[in-house]
């Protein structure tokens, strides 16, 4: 599938981490009941579907109604993984925000999108959400929709600025780069903050979705990832490096946050270490 991603332009950089456009490869096949797994990353992300049907979640294996989202949906901070329906191929845009990007580009704090996914309408009103989906799919190319959605975000953050709007929290962002690297004592990120602990643990879930505990957890997870990724090693040198306790802590947390053993994940021959195609005989079919 052709896929174009890049940095947005600069004034867009403290609110949209990264964008991208994608179109299925001539007429691409369908395959019925495909689904995948979809890992966490701890961040948001807004989407819009350009061709076939709404996006449709499952709440596990044996789930085969599912739920749809729309054509227009924001992926809100979570620490598990979903599954989704992948059996058709689309057309789309999207953009991984930064964190404290929500109230800015979407109108709602993080911790109110959490853990879910919710229709754009609900958002920004169903005529400006249809407006701004029927704009990017007129565009044509991927370069050109992706200029259009790109412009849209720009000017939803022009409008925030104007509004008086801020970004994340200084004492919020200062911990964002610890918790990344490696693992901080919480407290220590609370007494650099000056705040009370009652008080940062708030700040940080309304700008992050996601407490600073959870969100710690998914960061170690993403350094595992990466290193899974890499050079071949080891379980017990991965665990090791990225800073869990030993190869069963990370096994345990790797199921939680995979939805999957680690050896499961490196055998699912996935693509993306993100988008883990689920194995036919996980998904039970309707009968």
């Amino acid at each position: 599938m052709p896929q174009l991603t890049r940095l947005p332009a600069p004034c867009l950089r403290p609110y949209v981490r990264l964008m991208w456009a994608s179109a299925p490869a001539g007429a691409a096949a369908g395959q019925p009941g495909a689904r995948e797994h979809v890992l966490p990353t701890g961040g948001m992300h807004l989407v819009f579907r350009l061709s076939g049907p709404p996006l449709k979640l499952f709440g596990g294996p044996g789930d085969v109604r599912g739920q749809t989202c729309g054509h227009a949906i924001v992926g809100g901070a979570r620490a598990a993984p979903y599954m989704r329906d992948v059996s058709v191929a689309t057309r789309s845009v999207g953009a991984q925000l930064q964190p404290g990007a929500a109230r800015a580009l979407l109108g709602a704090p993080e911790d109110a999108l959490a853990g879910q996914h919710t229709p754009l309408d609900a958002l920004w009103g169903a005529q400006q959400a249809n407006a701004a989906l029927e704009r990017i799919h007129a565009a044509g190319s991927l370069e050109a929709r992706l200029a259009v959605f790109e412009a849209l975000l720009a000017q939803r953050a022009i409008d925030s600025q104007g509004a008086g709007l801020r970004g994340l929290h200084p004492a919020i962002a200062a911990a964002l780069g610890p918790l990344a690297r490696e693992n901080p004592p919480i407290a220590a990120l609370v007494a650099r903050s000056g705040y009370s602990h009652r008080r940062f643990i708030a700040l940080f879930r309304s700008g992050i979705g996601l407490g600073p505990k959870e969100y710690a957890r998914v960061m170690r997870f993403d350094r595992a990832l990466a290193l899974a990724g890499g050079p071949a090693q080891s379980w017990a040198d991965i665990a090791l490096t990225a800073g869990y306790s030993d190869q069963a802590h990370l096994s345990r947390e790797f199921s939680a946050l995979a939805g999957m053993p680690p050896e499961a994940w490196r055998q699912s021959g996935a693509v993306s270490p993100r988008h883990v195609p689920a194995a036919a005989g996980q998904i039970r079919s309707r009968r």
